[in-house]
């Protein structure tokens, strides 16, 4: 039963959210207002003439995000500090505040100053220089030589579900390599860190941080200096395939293999591993011939002339294939045209038949019109006859009945005289 006494205002969830984003203006989002940052970029492409970039603090890792024109876009030089003017928009989506700085004009571009994690990051880099990087190659010939296994550590995110492009890319060289799989926050530099140093406590031949991507404020994380020392001193192979193509993170500089995608360094050990079995493959079967001439100099020449003879019988034998190929080819053009042929043929005759059934049907009819003919005048010729003989008859009864009147004449004049 509904209650009639009291009345109330009924909202939609995209009302409210419409209030509230019409109630959230400060000088800020409706005047023009200047912000000073590091200026990061964002996707490499534009949308609508806009690209969508990040403005950071130049005290800490805080942004936020930046759309600014194509033609301003021009002047801009990727990391460096920027005094820009311009205003602040909002969005709410899904109960959230979304904002992004509009720019306006570029006010001043500072020259950059090294900063003292700048020059940590140069040490680093010169350590590592210094160092030597260790070549995956080198490493995974080895083992391959001695017939062990290639042991990887790989160190994904909680949830991650790259392993199976990492799988995908090593495809049958997974025989030859143990993996053995790490999970942690692949956000966070201190979990990192923590796996590092529990995964360099086992005798692993590479170990690998490995990730499908991310958006560029997360990786900062792969710039950490403090993760950075220890990524440099790993014992195994270091290899890194954080999944970002545009930029090279500190981590990536330090490593002594560098991957873009899971899939990459997955298909990037298995061309290696792919190559060294080739080429051990070729090796075993020079040794093979070189002892084998060592052993038995004696059957040199019965080797050479039994290679001699399988040549010249290979040689036959594909004179004899080509041969045959065209013999093959030959007959089925024959073959073809003899088809032709006999469809012209039998074309021919039908044609033929058709043309001598017509004739003799022809003839027929002609020879039954002839007989019919002959027929007709052999019964005119006999009706002929028969008339002149009918009438030949009348003839011969008139002669008879004079004869007999004479003769009776004659026979009464005699008697009366006699």
């Amino acid at each position: 039963m509904l209650h009639t006494d009291s009345v109330y205002q009924i909202y939609s969830p995209s009302s409210v959210l419409g209030l509230f984003s019409n109630a959230l203006k400060i000088n800020a989002t409706i005047n023009l207002i200047y912000l000073k940052g590091r200026y990061a970029y964002g996707g490499g492409k534009a949308y609508g003439n806009y690209y969508y970039d990040n403005l950071f603090s130049e005290s800490d890792n805080i942004s936020i995000g930046v759309r600014i024109s194509a033609l301003l876009r021009t002047k801009i030089v990727n990391n460096d500090v920027y005094t820009l003017r311009g205003y602040i928009e909002k969005s709410i989506k899904n109960s959230s505040v979304e904002l992004r700085f509009v720019v306006d004009e570029i006010i001043q571009q500072e020259e950059r100053a090294i900063s003292e994690e700048e020059l940590q990051r140069y040490e680093l880099i010169q350590e590592k220089l210094k160092k030597g990087s260790t070549d995956l190659e080198t490493v995974i010939r080895n083992k391959i030589l001695k017939e062990e296994p290639i042991r990887i550590a790989n160190i994904y995110g909680n949830n991650a579900i790259v392993q199976r492009d990492f799988a995908e890319g090593l495809d049958v060289s997974q025989k030859y390599i143990q993996v053995s799989e790490y999970t942690c926050s692949i956000t966070s530099s201190t979990s990192i860190a923590e796996k590092l140093k529990e995964v360099s406590k086992s005798e692993y031949d590479i170990i690998a941080l490995v990730r499908g991507g991310g958006d560029r404020q997360s990786m900062e994380t792969f710039n950490d200096i403090t993760l950075s020392k220890l990524f440099i001193n790993l014992p195994a192979v270091s290899v890194t395939a954080i999944g970002h193509t545009v930029d090279e993170t500190l981590l990536d500089k330090l490593a002594d293999k560098r991957f873009h995608l899971p899939h990459d360094y997955g298909a990037g050990l298995h061309a290696i591993v792919e190559k060294l079995l080739h080429e051990k493959s070729n090796s075993r079967a020079l040794l093979i011939d070189e002892v084998k001439k060592d052993v038995s100099k004696q059957f040199t020449e019965q080797v050479k002339t039994l290679s001699e003879q399988l040549a010249k019988k290979t040689e036959e034998f594909q004179k004899l294939q080509e041969i045959s190929s065209k013999q093959l080819i030959d007959t089925q053009k024959n073959f073809t045209e003899q088809q032709k042929q006999r469809q012209l043929e039998m074309d021919n005759y039908k044609k033929e038949i058709s043309v001598l059934y017509e004739k003799n049907l022809q003839s027929v009819i002609n020879e039954k019109t002839a007989s019919l003919k002959a027929g007709m005048e052999s019964l005119q010729k006999e009706n002929s006859r028969l008339t002149t003989e009918v009438q030949q008859s009348k003839g011969d009864y008139s002669k008879i009945i004079i004869a007999v009147i004479v003769a009776l004449l004659i026979g009464f004049a005699v008697a009366k005289i006699l």
